[in-house]
């Protein structure tokens, strides 16, 4: 019973863990995609509808890449 409240609070505690870095790099791609197309040389220096969407593309790319990667840690963490 003991052990299985301790697995309990470890998984909120990772879930926690998965979702602060879901959101931080959701933020990092969302301001570095928004960095490339104000300053990146050769390109319009507008940030336009479809510079705004692309952010929020490549933010949510990298949300998912940082979760699963984060979550496939997780497991062969426990597996061992």
């Amino acid at each position: 019973m003991v052990e299985q409240k301790q697995q309990n609070g470890s998984d909120k505690e990772g879930e926690t863990r998965r979702r602060r870095g879901g959101i931080a790099a959701f933020l990092a791609g969302l301001v570095i995609t928004f960095a490339f197309f104000a300053f990146f040389p050769g390109l319009p220096h507008v940030i336009d509808w479809g510079a705004i969407l692309v952010a929020l593309l490549v933010g949510a790319l990298a949300r998912w890449v940082c979760q699963s990667s984060m979550k496939k840690a997780g497991r062969k963490k426990t597996e061992v």
